[in-house]
């Protein structure tokens, strides 16, 4: 067996465990490491964004309005101070810390710039989503793309993006935000 090439950590909401294992199973035939975190209660997506060290971070999610939808749980079983809405771009700030990593927001409205410029105050070095409501079938198809294109094809970051970007009207949501200067 080879060492897997990358890290992927795979945040998985609620309601998107099909997609989830689909992405995993993709990845992992490109020799990826995919660690897997499924989320039940708002503190496990707290958890994993601020203490992740992976290369990558997939977040499998359905979105609304540029927020990832969360759990709903009885009022019973939330922890202390536990958040009880979805999480957008004021949730990122106040709980997030990353270490570099580029992030997929995959899930409708993700891409929303606010949320994206959340992830890179706290320390991702590009963040990628889809700006609008998207078609499923196409969130799975453009992270396998991305990741092809990536290591099969040995292509940057970006040329992957673009060329997974580039499939459809779907996929042609999905936007690209970095800290980096334009025009360097």
């Amino acid at each position: 067996m080879s060492i897997p090439s990358i890290d992927v950590t795979l945040v998985v909401g609620p309601d998107s465990a099909l997609e989830a294992q689909a992405i995993r199973a993709g990845l992992e035939a490109f020799n990826v490491r995919v660690l897997t975190y499924w989320i039940g209660r708002p503190n496990d997506l707290i958890n994993i964004i601020s203490e992740n060290e992976s290369d990558y971070m997939i977040l499998s999610f359905h979105g609304v309005e540029g927020e990832l939808v969360m759990p709903e749980l009885g009022e019973m079983v939330y922890e202390d101070n536990e958040p009880r809405k979805n999480f957008g771009a004021t949730e990122i700030l106040e709980y997030g810390r990353l270490n570099n990593q580029l992030v997929i927001g995959n899930g409708c409205t993700l891409g929303d710039p606010e949320l994206a410029n959340a992830f890179l105050k706290i320390g991702c070095r590009a963040y990628i989503g889809p700006k609008d409501y998207i078609d499923g079938d196409a969130t799975f198809y453009f992270i396998i793309r991305f990741f092809y294109e990536l290591l099969s094809n040995q292509r940057s970051e970006k040329e992957a993006y673009e060329l997974a970007k580039s499939t459809d009207q779907e996929t042609c949501s999905y936007e690209w935000y970095s800290s980096e200067i334009k025009g360097k």
